[in-house]
C-alpha cells in the first residue's frame, strides 16, 4: 500500500466530514454529531484556527484522518498537543496507517515544541487500547474526563 498523509485543504473538507461521520458511526456516537463543512472550515481555516487536520489516502481513495489541537500545561509550562481523532477505515487497518497518522501528528508536536501529546480512547475499544499500549502510551487511569455540552456551558456561565 502506498499511503500519503497531507494537511487538509479547504477542498478536502467534504472528504474529512465523510470520515468524521464514519468514526461517529463506529463509536456509536452519531446522535451527538453536529459538525458541518462550514464549522470545519471555520475551525481549521478561519481567522482564528483552533485545530489542524491530516488526511490519509491510499492512492486516490480516502483512507483515514487525524485532527489535533493545542493545549497548555501549567506544570510543563508550555503548549501540549491533543489528538482529537485518529481514524482509519476498517478495510485499511493493521497496515501501519494508524501509526503513521499518529507519527505525523507527533511531528507537528515536535516542530511546535510541545511538552505533551495526549488523547482519549473509548474504554470498550480494546483493539485501540492494545495498539496504543504497544506504542508505549501511558494510560492515565487516575484522571477522570469531565465535560459540559453547549447547554451545560451556558448554564454554568450564567451562574446560579
Amino acid at each position: 500500500m502506498s499511503f500519503s498523509i497531507t494537511a487538509v485543504t479547504r477542498c478536502d473538507l467534504p472528504a474529512l466530514l465523510e470520515l468524521i461521520r464514519e468514526l461517529a458511526q463506529f463509536e456509536r456516537l452519531e446522535h451527538i454529531l453536529e459538525v458541518t463543512a462550514a464549522s470545519l472550515e471555520e475551525s481549521i481555516f478561519g481567522p482564528e484556527p483552533v485545530a489542524g487536520a491530516l488526511l490519509a489516502r491510499d492512492g486516490d481513495h480516502l483512507a483515514g484522518y487525524a485532527i489535533y489541537f493545542f493545549t497548555f500545561s501549567s506544570f510543563v509550562g508550555r503548549r501540549g498537543l491533543w489528538l482529537e481523532d485518529v481514524y482509519v477505515r476498517p478495510a485499511l487497518r493493521q497496515k501501519g496507517l494508524g501509526r503513521a497518522l499518529i507519527q505525523a501528528v507527533a511531528r507537528v508536536g515536535v516542530e511546535r515544541n510541545c511538552g505533551r501529546f495526549e488523547w482519549t480512547a473509548l474504554n470498550w475499544n480494546q483493539n485501540a487500547l492494545d495498539f496504543y499500549r504497544r506504542m508505549g502510551v501511558q494510560s492515565m487511569n487516575d484522571w477522570v474526563l469531565l465535560r459540559l455540552d453547549a447547554e451545560g456551558l451556558r448554564r454554568v456561565a450564567a451562574g446560579p
